[in-house]
């Protein structure tokens, strides 16, 4: 997981945003905004955030979920399939 490394107090945050923006577009990187020394929000890409979003719709996807653990436990026990196995069953 990766951790915030930056954190900038909201008076240079305004100051900076459209570098801030411009720094985070193409990265995975996040920014903590502070308002006396506090965290107060994170600004980060369109992309990162989206893949946030589809992460926690996955994990909050029980099927899902279900079919992930299984196959995790399968691939433990050492059961795994060809690629043309997994087409026809």
């Amino acid at each position: 997981m990766q951790l915030i490394k930056e954190y900038v107090p909201v008076t240079k945050a305004k100051n900076t945003l459209l570098e801030m923006v411009r720094k985070l577009k193409d990265s995975d990187d996040a920014i903590a905004i502070t308002k006396n020394g506090i965290p107060e929000v994170v600004l980060l890409s369109m992309e990162r955030f989206e893949g946030i979003l589809e992460t926690l719709e996955i994990l909050s996807d029980e099927n899902a979920m279900t079919s992930i653990r299984k196959s995790i436990r399968q691939a433990k026990e050492g059961r795994w399939l060809d690629y043309d196995e997994a087409l026809f069953e």
